[in-house]
């Protein structure tokens, strides 16, 4: 029997998108993206049209070019009609209200598909024309994420996971399981990218940036996590910028830059610097919370707590006790931990975690990833990501691999131990986090189990992989486009009672981490490439 169509979602008379008559320029967009973008404006309140016509409002192409493929050039410019990049219509998604069309309006000047740069008016707004300097259509696109795994697995209390799910490293020597016509993304590369594939964010604005970054980690440590995210999502709003910022004017239309970051930006534009966030760095509370926030286990208001009681250094809290044994164990070996692992030690430890998995498991994929899958010389921890091709034998694999590993004495103190692969919960994801030792030291490292299903595995492979960066693109991209991202899946977001976004009961269904990037429209980026 055919599977039944899912019935096209209500109009909202009064949603952002009201009273606008668009026509959709097809060319250069994945059929699956525009069905997205179709959905998503009728549902807001737009009407589309399947031809051009003078009743439009709007036009939407993914650049000029594709623009004058389909449509007269001369036909466009005695039209009143709007034409602007489909950016617009993701950065509006984004923001939850009409972005500013000024940025994103398409010139007719030619048709070569050149890139947005912008332009001041004697009016003093920013206005944007087309000028020859080749910038991929994904540059202008990829506005993305917040970290993968934000709140996953964050250590049993109000932890601080150690790293976010978006920490770790480049290519492994272990084949990724997928369909016999997928593309081994480990050994092999997942196509050939050229130079003007790969996702290159102009990032001409890093002074500015960079700044922000840090105010994300301290107001994360000082447990702010709203003033964190307005940071967080400012950030891949400016970072896609094909232009130096030199004027206010130019960013207060754009979408997450509100009065407040307008006045940061034009204090780092006329001093090179931010009065807050040198406040912040020589504040001895500042200083101390991001310490202790330091030692595995230890979230923010864990932190916070601690300074309240009187505690300003790691010794002065080592009878607390309050803590928890993980947090207890974080701290005992803190130094330990913030030991790097040199590239050869882990490549070693890999292959030990291999061989005893396959002893295990004929066929099981071990893969260690982070900043080791993305190539860098040496690793804060180590994570790895586990499944079988078989879809079903990873079932109940964990626990044998522990017990093993413990009797090996590699795996020295457990940190967090969760199976639910038997129950079918939590995504039947297993989750082991703990201590281990290079093979005649007793020097501790960070090391990290996840065992995913394989038809999840794709999307555990790119969070564990990382790096931040890039998942926070990949997150944010996904909820222009209707969805949410996380290791286990690519949802369907919906809205609840309470107006949040949740995720919808079932994921897409991806084979490879290239098939994701694919759908997101995002370069299939090799791990070595993904040190944004």
């Amino acid at each position: 029997m055919a599977p039944k169509k899912d019935k096209s979602p209500p109009s909202d008379p009064n949603g952002i998108f009201s009273g606008m008559i668009v026509f959709l320029i097809d060319t250069g967009v994945q059929s699956r993206r525009l069905q997205i973008w179709k959905q998503k404006l009728v549902q807001m309140g737009a009407k589309l049209e399947d031809r051009f016509s003078k009743n439009l409002t709007h036009v939407f192409a993914m650049d000029a070019n594709s623009l004058l493929q389909k449509l007269d050039k001369q036909r466009l410019i005695r039209s009143k009609t709007k034409l602007l990049a489909y950016q617009w219509l993701e950065d509006s998604l984004v923001k939850g209200e009409k972005a500013s069309e000024d940025l994103y309006v398409l010139s007719l000047q030619s048709g070569r598909g050149e890139s947005l740069s912008p332009k001041t008016d004697n009016d003093g707004h920013s206005r944007v024309t087309l000028k020859k300097c080749r910038i991929s259509a994904e540059d202008a696109k990829n506005s993305s994420p917040r970290y993968m795994n934000d709140t996953k697995d964050h250590a049993i209390d109000d932890s601080r996971d150690a790293k976010s799910a978006s920490s770790l490293a480049s290519r492994s020597s272990s084949p990724e399981v997928m369909s016999s016509e997928a593309i081994d993304s480990h050994n092999k590369p997942v196509g050939t990218l050229d130079s003007s594939s790969l996702y290159k964010p102009p990032d001409l604005n890093r002074n500015i940036t960079q700044i922000f970054g840090k105010l994300i980690n301290i107001y994360r440590a000082l447990g702010d996590d709203r003033r964190s995210f307005s940071y967080y999502k400012a950030i891949p709003v400016i970072e896609k910028l094909p232009f130096k910022i030199e004027s206010m004017d130019q960013v207060k239309h754009l979408p997450g830059i509100g009065k407040s970051m307008q006045d940061h930006i034009q204090e780092i534009l006329t001093t090179g610097k931010l009065s807050k966030l040198e406040h912040f760095e020589n504040d001895e509370k500042v200083k101390t919370i991001s310490l202790f926030g330091e030692v595995w286990g230890i979230g923010p208001s864990t932190a916070l707590k601690l300074y309240e009681k009187g505690h300003r250094t790691l010794d002065d809290f080592r009878n607390e006790e309050s803590l928890t044994h993980s947090q207890r164990l974080g701290l005992k070996y803190f130094d330990d931990i913030q030991t790097r692992i040199p590239r050869h030690e882990v490549e070693e430890m890999e292959r030990l975690l291999q061989k005893v998995g396959e002893e295990i498991l004929p066929g099981v994929i071990v893969v260690c990833g982070g900043s080791y899958r993305r190539g860098k010389a040496s690793c804060g921890d180590m994570d790895i990501v586990i499944t079988h091709p078989d879809g079903k034998s990873h079932i109940g694999f964990l626990p044998k691999f522990v017990k093993r590993l413990k009797d090996m004495k590699f795996l020295r103190e457990d940190l967090v131990y969760s199976v639910h692969s038997t129950e079918g919960t939590d995504s039947g994801v297993d989750t082991y986090f703990g201590l281990c030792t290079y093979p005649g030291r007793e020097l501790r490292h960070r090391v990290d189990f996840k065992v995913y299903p394989r038809e999840i595995y794709a999307f555990g492979l790119i969070a564990w992989t990382g790096n931040d960066v890039l998942n926070r693109r990949l997150r944010l991209l996904a909820e222009s486009k209707g969805f949410l991202l996380d290791d286990t899946g690519l949802y369907p977001a919906t809205h609840g009672s309470d107006g949040k976004r949740t995720k919808g009961s079932a994921s897409l269904k991806f084979d490879t981490e290239k098939q994701v990037f694919e759908f997101l429209g995002f370069p299939a980026l090799e791990p070595h490439e993904r040190n944004l």
